[in-house]
């Protein structure tokens, strides 16, 4: 499992050149390989997190990172509970035209997010065509396909109007309104084995969970004390707020966790 990594640790310059020395010929000893490779054959966990997370916004970054590891430009990386993200995708959902463009040029596998943002109305229509439904489905994070063509701007507008008409492509998972009293009962630090997790508030006024080394995840609610983390409608916390310290149970596919509250 890669070695958790917080969103200071994706604003960080990491990574060095990866090189292989070839083999020497005749009868020499082969030289030593240069350069760090920890994580032999993969790369380097905070290398992907870094790239993921600048194509968010730092171009100049995020082609410095994939001109010196080209196979960067299909990475991927879990923000958490499997929320998947690769660096298009990141770019797409933010409107980055520049370094969604800059990702296809080297390589990047474009889907119907990136296209949607970039304004490829024709390439949408194709995907919908081939695949009736497919305008519901979710980008990293939960976000709509209509909102990855909003975030294009008059680019993408031809794209946008069309998405709209469909009537169904901006669908977000069902979330219940939470009360700021109601977000109280669910505030805490909680136990889980030797590890430790908070509820809390940010500054938005929405309850996230936030863990040492992890970046913070929002967590919605749907009913009855029950959560699910953003971009992972398929994982559930519930709460049992009957308990005396409180538990709550993480439940994700056939793994289940119980974690208590401090």
């Amino acid at each position: 499992m890669p070695t958790p990594i917080s969103r200071r640790d994706v604003l960080l310059t990491t990574g060095s050149a990866i090189l292989l020395a070839p083999l020497a010929a005749r009868a020499e000893p082969a030289a030593a390989p240069t350069g760090p490779w920890p994580h032999f054959p993969h790369d380097d966990p905070k290398l992907i997190a870094e790239v993921v997370g600048k194509s968010h916004f730092d171009e100049a970054r995020v082609k410095e990172l994939v001109t010196t590891h080209p196979h960067l430009a299909n990475a991927w990386w879990d923000w958490g509970f499997g929320d998947w993200e690769s660096p298009l995708g990141a770019a797409s959902h933010t409107g980055r035209r520049g370094i969604a463009e800059f990702l296809i040029e080297r390589g990047a596998r474009i889907d119907i997010f990136a296209a949607a943002m970039l304004g490829y109305t024709d390439v949408v229509k194709s995907f919908i065509t081939a695949r009736p439904g497919i305008q519901r489905q979710l980008g990293p994070h939960g976000i709509p396909l209509l909102a990855h063509a909003k975030a294009g701007g008059d680019a993408a507008k031809d794209t946008f109007d069309y998405l709209k008409s469909l009537g169904d492509a901006g669908n977000a998972p069902a979330a219940k309104p939470i009360t700021p009293e109601e977000q109280q009962h669910f505030v805490g630090v909680y136990t889980l084995d030797t590890s430790t997790f908070e509820i809390k508030v940010n500054n938005n006024k929405a309850l996230v969970f936030t863990m040492d080394g992890e970046s913070d995840r929002l967590i919605y609610s749907l009913s009855n004390a029950e959560f699910f983390p953003a971009g992972v409608p398929t994982t559930k916390l519930a709460f049992d707020l009957s308990a005396n310290p409180v538990t709550v149970t993480i439940t994700a596919g056939p793994l289940t966790r119980r974690a208590i509250k401090q």
